[in-house]
Order: C-alpha cells, then structure tokens, then sequence
C-alpha cells in the first residue's frame, strides 16, 4: 500500500490520465500478461468483446513468457515457441537508419512511421483493435529512438480510433530517461505503463502495472472480482526494497541529473564519438545510446551480416573493461544512472579505443 502511494504520486497526470492504481507482479514479462488480461476485461464489461487484437512492433521486447514473447517482435523467440499467440500482431519499428527513404527528414519519417499504425487498425477493422503496446524507446532491440514527431502522430491515431495505449517502461522508467516515467518526457497518454527493473534498482525482483483511470474504474465499479495474480504480488520485502531505493533516488535526484546534467554530457559525448570512421550514426536519449557501425560512413553501406561485426566490436570491448552491447551491428549502452563526467570520459575513451581496435581488425582481414 505505502509503494502504490509513493508510484502514484511519482507518476504524473498527462492530459486526463491519472494513476492511483498498481497491479504487482515480479517482472516486466507477468507485468505484460497482466496487461492482457486487464485489457481483454476491459473490453468485455464495456460490452466489446471482439475488441482482443493488441498491436505491437516489430524488434519490440515485452518480455519472455507466451503473452511477453509474442507482443515482442523478435523472430527468433517467435520461432522457439510457436509464437506470437493469437490476436497479436506487429508493425515496423521506427528506425529511422534503418527504415528512412533518401531525402526524407526525420520528423516526415516520424510521421510517416506512426502512420503504420493507423494502416494496421484499419487492415484489422477498428471495432477489434484493443490495444497498442510499445517501449518509449527500444531498448533490447538497439536503443531505437524514434524521432521527435513519432510520439504526436500515435497518440492522434490512439484518440481517433478509441484504443487503449500500453507504454512499456522497464527500461525507460525511473530516471533512465531523466524523468521519472518516460511518457512524461514524450508527452503521450497511455492507459496502463509496464514498470520492473529500476523500480528496485535490480536488487529484488519487482515489477508490476500502472493503471490508468480510465481502465480501473471500468475493472473495480463494473467487474467485480478480477480473477488474476501471483503468487509473489505485492511481496512486501519486495515492496520494502522499492521504497528503499525510491528514497535513495529522490535524495540524490538521479532522474534530475540525468535530464539536466549526465544526459546532455553524455550526447555531446556521442557527438563527438560519431566522427569515427566506423560510425554510421551515434545519438543518445537520457543515459541509453547507441551508435551503427558501418563499412562506408560517406554512403552509409552496412557490413554483411555473416561478418558479425557487431559481435567482433563486443569482443575488443568486454577484452578491454568495457560492457557494450551488440545488438547486430548496433552498440548500444544503458550505463548507471549514478555516472560522473569523470566516469563518462572513461567510458567514451574506452568505446573509441574497441572501434579503434574494431577497424584495425577490419583492416587486417581486407574487410574495408
């Protein structure tokens, strides 16, 4: 009850969704099944039951259970599992590299990105789309920040056709984005937010569901018993190390130092870092960055996927005190919220000692 409170007087009013209401479970992939389920209720006691297609996209994660696999878009877990369940589907991903046309800006493409939503809600029909799932941000996917005009252009598209909005937050909330919830930052609407991870700072499992308003009213006055839960919800020496770490964050004022101090530090960093040779794109949002490395920077040629740079770069970076993801050939860092200048300077260093090493390799094996 005291970690509800404290979350829904964290959670800020955006437009007219309010949170008083948390829904515990023990991570991220239970939280996700307990928004389908939430969601899917919602529905039948508003007299729509044909409304189940939830919507999510493409190189998406939402977790590793059947529900959490399948909103996520990684082929590769759809295949060990025979996935996605029935009544999810996916749309591309706004990745703007990736997915931009020669010309395009990046606000047209933003447009344009969330515009594949409407497609899909109208390819379904309206009347069966009950919900769309995203991160604010992809993080195990690459750290794929859409641009400014994406975040606008969906929630036009979520008030038009009346459906409800999940944000996943488990990597983008408390503080990573240098807010305590990431929706804040983008200035969306959504209904119910997926919180884990940093609620606990990792040192006890917890995660659990924001719950809009809009959806606890209909699910407590119209639904009677909710007939749903875990066995460890709401544990309370869970709770206890949430309301814990809570205190420790709002003393040192992490998620402010990110917004005001850390994160703007750590995107000129990555300015800088972007004039590798190697580096197709680098760009950062709060204190997640990534950065493409690629065969010709002037035409921005990627390598062969058979050639695992990606994983080559990871190598010389573990081998010199440094933990860089590889997601293809995407780097990609979530370093602590906790970072100085100093401890930034040391990482940076360190990322363009493994590109370094990456391109000498590259060069030695005639590869560019």
């Amino acid at each position: 009850v005291k970690l509800a409170t404290r979350l829904a007087a964290l959670a800020p009013k955006v437009g007219d969704r309010t949170f008083e209401h948390v829904f515990y479970s023990s991570s991220g992939s239970e939280s996700n099944d307990s928004n389908v389920r939430m969601v899917r209720r919602y529905w039948d006691l508003l007299g729509q039951p044909q409304r189940k297609v939830i919507i999510s996209r493409k190189n998406a994660y939402h977790g590793s259970t059947m529900a959490g696999a399948s909103l996520g878009g990684m082929s590769g877990m759809h295949a060990q599992g025979d996935l996605p369940i029935p009544n999810i589907t996916h749309i591309e991903q706004p990745y703007f590299f990736e997915n931009g046309l020669p010309g395009e800006s990046a606000d047209a493409f933003g447009v344009r990105a969330a515009g594949w939503l409407e497609e899909k809600i109208l390819a379904l029909g309206a009347d069966k789309v009950a919900a769309f799932i995203a991160e604010p941000i992809q993080g195990a996917g690459g750290v794929i920040i859409p641009p400014a005009s994406y975040w606008p252009e969906i929630q036009r598209i979520i008030d038009k056709y009346g459906i409800l909005l999940i944000s996943d937050e488990v990597i983008c909330a408390f503080g990573r984005l240098g807010h305590w919830f990431a929706y804040e930052k983008f200035g969306y609407k959504p209904d119910l937010v997926t919180f884990a991870k940093a609620v606990t700072s990792g040192y006890i499992p917890l995660g659990g569901v924001m719950v809009g308003n809009r959806v606890a009213k209909v699910l407590i006055e119209q639904g009677g018993e909710f007939n749903h839960g875990y066995t460890y919800s709401g544990h309370p020496v869970a709770c206890a190390v949430a309301l814990a770490n809570l205190d420790i964050m709002e003393a040192e004022q992490l998620p402010q130092r990110v917004r005001d101090d850390t994160g703007p530090y750590l995107a000129q960093c990555f300015e800088a870092i972007a004039t590798h040779p190697l580096v197709g794109v680098a760009e950062t949002c709060g204190l997640t960055a990534g950065l493409v490395l690629v065969k010709n920077k002037r035409t921005r040629e990627r390598f062969a996927e058979d050639l695992s740079v990606g994983m080559m770069c990871r190598r010389h970076c573990f081998q010199n005190g440094l933990v860089m993801r590889a997601v293809g050939d995407r780097m990609i860092i979530a370093p602590p919220l906790t970072m100085t200048h100093a401890d930034i300077d040391e990482m940076m260093r360190l990322i363009r000692q493994a590109l370094d090493l990456t391109q000498q390799e590259l060069t030695q094996k005639g590869l560019i």
